[in-house]
């Protein structure tokens, strides 16, 4: 459990709406928290025939799924042809088997897998359990450990680093060619060839050392053998960051350690293409002029008949980006696709960018995603000659991905949301369509975002079709007519709704412009009496990068958990963020700290105008990551509507997160538009109720973001609460985080007390006694 310390709580109850009529001020009770605890175990298993994703086995028409049933899941196995349903495997004899292989109590309905592969003729299944591969045979029901499952390391999750490998004098292993007479290594910085049969060596390059270094891990084979390529890098800065874990677990003294870690601005790798003649054992010259100002070129990939190979250049600003192909005899340079600008290209995959690109009879022609009419679409390129030759999708919607392309019948099958003008503009739909852009097939039609698997073949697909107040429901269609062949399930909920759980409701109002739908989610308390009024407080998530309003339905939310303790939660899509128009992203550009706010702040006016529980006199905000960004920003350039706030592990001033997300948005070079948004130089402006928390190891965000606006508040005077998590991570700070969370708003917003934790038993409440055990005793010191 995660070891937490409090510090500067100098706010107080603000009394007003909790006092009763004897001047006592009301409390949140005990049973209120346990209510909010318990909600996911409470409500959580009382639904019935939940059905996770299909699972197509290999180029069969046989896929697995799992559902929820009284007591656990359940697995399915489907043929299609037949449509002919079954359990996957006996369950019993499975549980059987594994209790007795790892010697642990198994339950049939609760084993201990939620993903399997099945093995050879569906005789066998392959799943992970407790840290290990494991096999079972289904025709004998015995199980079998296999090898551990390694670790694995989360190596650059949000773009944290932007470096190259380190500089390589000698690499350790080598590339062979396809034909198996050459290899390819790297040697006093440069590119080192060697014959297979008389180890005979040649350097390839001579323009390596330590300054600028030819890489190992960039080092490609054209397919025949008879060229090579590689990168050059310039290594740009290295950044490391400093942490301090204070109070180790395993030791009484701090831990120190190091993060390398590229911020705005900083000067980034160049990596240039060098193309080498096998045969002539000489060096091609490549013109470097073509990608000045990197921020990020793509691996090096060749064309199959070896005549070239093609690398993406994404310029510094984000506002240029092209497909490059340089000619593997002359070593001609010259950009295929060019995208330009005016604000960004969202192309960061890690970031679910807009990107797709697929070439097609080995790029003879090239299938390209861009936002360049305003909307997000494809387009069909002649390869060979870099000339566009139609647009393929079009209109006032979005493509969301590529699902398929059948380069033989000249199809692509996506999915894509907004061409339904009556529907959620979010709402996912999938379609096929030819490269010419004509015959538009819709396969998904129902008013509800849909999930779809199909078979390998296309044959078959399964459908999944939810909202947010509508169950699951799960079938197998043909594709070539669309036609039902089965109904795999159909949600039941009725335990859900007899227990008195609400579904979060829909509700859409226009934005800044008095034009554009904004849309949105609230979540009532299970004892919601429409009679009473409520205050609102707003989950928010802004980063740019996605959209955050749930879409489809889930039994258990955590925004709900909060309204349990007497709120009404919401949740908006304000401009800004991604998924609808390229206008409405724009609105992001340089301008993070816009948040949205002036677009969520009138879909709250409009939703209080149409029901009066919905109490916007006083509105809290809360968030994490981004979205504590986001709450800091609300309270601090919106005092008049958002009066409390709480801000988890916030990027809050953009110049000290990381380098990709926040150039990508805020622009570059770093200018006066970094200051506008930060929340440390806006720290002065705060009027209401501010809690910061943040992790003290924090690897995505900088602590140091969160420590430099405790630093203005301080220096300005300003009343603010502050919790840190010693060894806490890029998290709200876990079961007492979220207490934190949920008192500082009973507290500040509904001006009641909570319960005082230092004295309170929590006998009776064993939701609670679970997630704040005494850990800590009088007898207990640290190692």
């Amino acid at each position: 459990m995660t070891r937490v310390l409090a510090v500067f709580l100098l706010a107080l109850p603000t009394m007003g709406a909790g006092l009763s009529p004897s001047g006592v001020v009301a409390q949140v009770t005990l049973d209120r928290y346990e209510r909010a605890f318990a909600f996911e175990e409470t409500f959580g298993p009382l639904v019935v025939d939940l059905p996770g994703p299909a699972h197509w086995i290999g180029d069969s028409h046989r896929f697995w799924y799992r559902t929820t049933v009284e007591g656990g899941h359940r697995f399915h196995l489907v043929d299609a042809p037949s449509q002919e349903r079954r359990d996957a495997f006996d369950h019993a004899r499975l549980a059987a088997a594994l209790s007795e292989a790892a010697e642990l109590e198994v339950s049939p309905l609760d084993l201990p897998f939620s993903t399997v592969t099945f093995l050879s003729e569906e005789d066998a299944l392959e799943f992970e359990a407790w840290d290990h591969m494991w096999r079972c045979d289904l025709r004998t029901y015995h199980c079998q450990q296999g090898a551990a499952v390694p670790l694995r390391p989360d190596v650059n999750p949000v773009g944290i680093v932007h470096r190259g490998p380190e500089p390589q004098a000698v690499s350790s292993g080598v590339v062979p060619s396809p034909d198996g007479r050459w290899e390819a290594f790297i040697q006093g910085y440069n590119v080192q060839l060697r014959n297979r049969d008389t180890q005979e060596e040649v350097q390839l390059s001579w323009d390596g050392d330590s300054g600028r270094y030819y890489t190992f891990e960039s080092l490609a084979w054209a397919p025949d053998s008879r060229a090579l390529s590689a990168y050059r890098l310039h290594p740009g800065q290295r950044r490391i960051l400093r942490y301090i874990e204070s109070a180790p677990a395993h030791q009484l003294q701090p831990e120190y350690s190091t993060l390398d870690y590229t911020k705005p601005g900083d000067p980034v790798d160049q990596r240039y293409p060098a193309l080498f003649d096998v045969e002539e054992q000489t060096q091609i010259p490549v013109d470097e002029t073509l990608t000045p100002n990197q921020f990020q070129v793509s691996p090096i990939e060749w064309r199959e008949d070896g005549r070239a190979f093609t690398f993406e250049y994404n310029q510094r600003n984000h506002t240029l980006y092209q497909v490059i192909e340089v000619d593997a005899r002359t070593g001609e340079a010259r950009p295929i696709i060019t995208e330009e600008a005016e604000t960004f290209f969202f192309y960061e995959g890690r970031y679910r960018g807009k990107y797709f690109r697929h070439d097609v009879n080995d790029g003879d022609e090239i299938i390209w995603m861009s936002e360049r009419d305003g909307w997000n679409h494809l387009y069909l390129y002649d390869g060979r000659t870099g000339e566009l030759r139609n647009q393929i999708t079009q209109g006032e919607w979005v493509v969301r991905d590529v699902d398929r392309i059948d380069e033989e019948a000249r199809q692509i099958w996506f999915h894509a949301s907004g061409m339904n003008p009556e529907q959620d503009p979010y709402f996912i739909h999938y379609y096929r369509i030819d490269f010419d852009g004509s015959n538009l097939v819709t396969l998904t039609e129902a008013d509800a975002d849909h999930q779809v698997v199909y078979s390998e073949d296309l044959t078959y697909y399964v459908q999944t079709q939810s909202r947010v107040d509508r169950p699951p429901v799960m079938e197998l269609r043909r594709t070539s007519d669309r036609s039902l062949l089965m109904a795999l399930e159909e949600t039941d909920i009725s335990q859900l709704q007899t227990a008195g759980w609400r579904a979060p409701e829909a509700f859409s109002a226009p934005g800044r412009d008095g034009e554009t739908e904004i849309w949105g989610v609230i979540f009532k308390p299970t004892d919601f009496d429409p009679d009473r009024s409520y205050p609102v407080i707003e989950s928010i998530y802004a980063g740019p990068q996605s959209a955050s309003v749930p879409k489809s339905f889930r039994p258990i939310y955590p925004q709900q958990a909060l309204a349990e303790l007497g709120f009404i939660v919401a949740q908006i899509d304000g401009m800004g963020t991604s998924y609808r128009s390229k206008a409405f992203h724009d609105v992001a550009y340089q301008n993070l700290h816009d948040a949205g706010f002036p677009d969520r702040i009138l879909w709250h006016q409009a939703l209080a105008q149409e029901r009066p529980y919905y109490d916007i006199s006083q509105v809290g905000i809360y968030g994490g990551s981004a979205g504590g960004y986001a709450a800091t920003a609300g309270i601090l350039h919106h005092p008049e509507f958002y009066s409390v706030a709480v801000a988890s592990n916030g990027n809050h001033d953009h110049r000290m997160d990381k380098i990709s997300f926040n150039e990508l948005f805020m622009g570059w070079p770093v200018g006066p538009q970094y200051a506008l948004a930060s929340n440390a130089e806006n720290a002065w402006r705060l009027q209401g109720k501010l809690l910061l928390t943040v992790g003290e190891m924090d690897h995505n965000v900088d602590p140091a973001s969160t420590f430099q606006v405790v630093d203005v508040l301080i220096r300005s005077n300003r009343t603010f609460d502050l919790l840190v998590f010693p060894g806490g991570g890029h998290g709200a700070g876990g079961d007492y985080g979220l207490r934190a969370r949920y008192d500082y708003f009973v507290r500040h917003l509904k001006g009641e007390e909570t319960p005082n934790w230092n004295e309170v038993r929590l006998d009776g409440h064993p939701t609670l006694q679970r997630a704040f055990p005494p850990q800590v005793r009088e007898d207990w010191t640290r190692p």
